[in-house]
């Protein structure tokens, strides 16, 4: 949304600063024993781009855990996009905020996050568009807590220490949790750490429950035997969204058309095959094919127009985080949607 004053304009800086220094200084998603952190926006390889005589590029933003890595390791969008004249350049990012400020910035055209960071990016003004997202899984984030804690209800984290990445989709889930066992934040005492400093914390003791969500959820499941005190079933979404940027949705919406319709194979591949999924994103996230096919198994696939209920949902996060003062200003989420979805 657009500025209008320098208190605007000061609160839009602040909110996207609060975005990337709260949910990205982590190597987000790609393997917690590794110690890998991918540069903002490489370049995926020497080959990253198609079609020589192509006239434009299209510029992908991705992350290691999602479905459009999974389109990029095909080959077949190149293919597709090559006889229209396009070619495509892929670009990693460790994190969704990283992603969306290139998206502000425009570096690149597209891409993919979670439910917050878009709500981080709207509030701070980032021209982004909502064109399409996969279907919600809520059983792949969950609150952790070791298998032989004491604490057997959400009622009993009251006042123990609870490890959580600030401003992620898992902070959504905790007030949400806690809402229902009639607790707030201020209840517990949070812990904001990235997954792997999280992690370490939980094994060694320094925090009582960990909130995190796959694939992490399930490695940690699978090393250290983590009983899950509650999960997002019936109480969140967790949705993966297509996000582009508002310029190439109005000079390029073909091009978008042509992006979602080889995103829906992939979906497809993945959706009969999470042991092809979890043996291909092993080697890149430095976790076990185990745990990535858990958690591949926990995750719904399925590209879906942005509709009525997905927008309820969205806002809600808005309105909640706008509440707990995670982002300085009420949105709207329908300001961003895709117009044809109007």
């Amino acid at each position: 949304m657009r500025m209008h004053t320098d208190k605007k304009r000061l609160a839009a800086r602040w909110t996207m600063a609060a975005a990337i220094g709260l949910l990205a200084l982590f190597p987000a998603l790609t393997g917690c024993g590794t110690g890998e952190r991918p540069v903002q926006g490489q370049p995926a390889s020497p080959g990253q781009t198609s079609g020589k005589d192509a006239q434009h590029v299209v510029r992908i933003g991705y992350q290691k855990y999602g479905t459009l890595n999974l389109l990029k390791s095909k080959g077949n969008l190149e293919k597709r996009l090559a006889s229209l004249g396009y070619s495509v350049q892929w670009l990693l990012f460790p994190a969704g905020p990283q992603l969306l400020e290139a998206l502000n910035a425009g570096s690149i055209d597209l891409g993919h996050t979670g439910e917050s960071p878009p709500i981080f990016a709207q509030a701070a003004g980032t021209p982004l568009v909502y064109v399409a997202n996969e279907p919600a899984s809520p059983e792949a984030e969950a609150i952790l807590v070791k298998g032989d804690s004491s604490i057997r209800s959400v009622a009993d984290l009251k006042g123990k220490k609870v490890a959580l990445n600030k401003g992620s989709n898992v902070h959504y889930l905790l007030v949400k949790v806690l809402e229902k066992s009639g607790l707030q934040i201020a209840d517990i005492q949070p812990v904001y750490l990235p997954p792997a400093d999280a992690r370490a914390a939980f094994e060694r003791g320094s925090v009582d429950a960990w909130v995190i969500w796959d694939p992490f959820y399930a490695a940690a499941q699978q090393a250290t035997g983590a009983r899950v005190l509650a999960d997002g079933t019936n109480l969140v979404a967790n949705r993966e969204f297509y996000l582009a940027s508002q310029s190439f949705v109005k000079e390029h919406s073909d091009i978008i058309t042509v992006v979602l319709e080889e995103v829906k194979k992939v979906d497809e591949w993945a959706k009969q095959d999470p042991h092809g999924v979890a043996a291909f994103l092993s080697p890149e996230l430095g976790i076990d094919i185990a745990s990535l096919e858990q958690a591949s198994k926990r995750r719904s696939y399925g590209i879906e127009p942005v509709g009525e209920q997905v927008l309820a949902d969205q806002q809600k996060i808005a309105d909640t985080f706008f509440g707990i003062g995670l982002i300085p200003k009420q949105i709207s989420v329908r300001d961003a949607l895709f117009r044809s979805n109007r």
